[in-house]
């Protein structure tokens, strides 16, 4: 009797667990078929073996506008960023002791030009007196060659005069070059001394100044390509060519200046990406319209010999084309691609 209530409920347990299987639905992922068109199949091409190298914007001379006299800077006229043409006053240097010389070489200036008057009215009055017979013919040359020597004496206290302006003239500080103010970072009323940079001025046309190692130097060749990271430049450029290479070598570095139209001149000694070919290599570029990239990760739509599609994940980089794109992993050599949004 104790058996029949375990068996009903057993039963009844049976009957429940076959009405839940009846209401479940086998649901299976639906297919997705690729369209016919727009099909890509994966081949490998020749590209450049692109090396990253360090750039810096600049331009391609600096000129340093230097003091011509030692003294003390009394009038600075320029600063950072200014724009200067050649031969702008950008400085003043003052010597109070060219002052003083210069003031007492006008006055043996003055006191010259009295010897020298007063030489030739003997002269003058020697002359009439010889032409009457009271002088002899010696006293009229000493008198002659007195006056020669007071006219020399004035024109050399002249000279000395004028030396003396043109030194205190060379205090002014001029712009060697037309550019732009880098640094004019020597405050007013410093004393300076001859060939000091009281400023450093850009000079020439902008251009990025890339280094690479001696042993790579066959790389580098006038009219080769050169690509930049355009966000660097802001945009304005993403390609240049090798303008000149320097034939020197420092520390193991080669310096190569390459030229780009549109370039900025607003931040130079601005670091910038590069990149120089040093070869070629086979890779796998694809146009950028197959690939997708959702929460990161980089996928392309593979096709299989049934025109069925799937998502399948690939590792990617920058090519030299913006509209392609280079998949260093995920993909195979014969794979059948069809664009990233195709088929949803």
């Amino acid at each position: 009797m104790t058996t029949k209530p375990v068996l009903i409920g057993a039963l009844g347990l049976a009957a429940l667990l076959c009405a839940c299987g009846k209401d479940e639905v086998s649901t299976k992922p639906a297919v997705v078929m690729a369209p016919a068109a727009d099909r890509l199949t994966v081949r490998a091409s020749v590209v450049d073996d692109l090396k990253p190298v360090p750039a810096t914007l600049t331009t391609r001379d600096m000129a340093e506008a230097r003091a011509r006299i030692p003294g003390t800077i009394s009038r600075l006229l320029v600063k950072e960023g200014d724009v200067v043409r050649q031969g702008q006053t950008i400085a003043i240097v003052r010597d109070e002791r060219i002052g003083l010389q210069t003031s007492a070489y006008d006055a043996q200036v003055a006191a010259a030009a009295a010897q020298a008057a007063q030489a030739e009215a003997d002269l003058a009055r020697t002359q009439d007196l010889y032409d009457h017979g009271v002088y002899a013919k010696a006293r009229l040359d000493q008198v002659q060659a007195a006056a020669k020597t007071a006219s020399a004496g004035l024109a050399a206290a002249r000279a000395q005069a004028r030396a003396s302006a043109e030194l205190g003239a060379q205090g002014a500080v001029l712009a060697p070059a037309a550019g732009r103010v880098l640094t004019a970072d020597v405050p007013l009323g410093s004393v300076v001394m001859p060939g000091q940079s009281i400023a450093t001025i850009t000079a020439g046309p902008p251009v990025v100044r890339i280094t690479l190692p001696e042993g790579e130097a066959s790389a580098l060749k006038v009219g080769g390509k050169v690509r930049f990271a355009a966000e660097d430049l802001g945009g304005a450029a993403a390609s240049g060519q090798i303008s000149q290479v320097y034939p020197a070598v420092t520390g193991g570095q080669i310096v190569a200046d390459v030229t780009a139209a549109d370039l900025p001149q607003a931040l130079v000694g601005r670091k910038v990406r590069a990149f120089v070919s040093v070869g070629q290599r086979q890779a796998v570029v694809i146009p950028r319209r197959y690939v997708v990239t959702r929460f990161g990760v980089d996928y392309v739509r593979l096709v299989d010999k049934g025109g069925a599609v799937a998502d399948s994940p690939v590792q990617t980089s920058a090519a030299a084309d913006p509209g392609m794109v280079e998949v260093l992993s995920g993909l195979r050599l014969g794979d059948v691609l069809t664009p990233a949004e195709a088929g949803r």
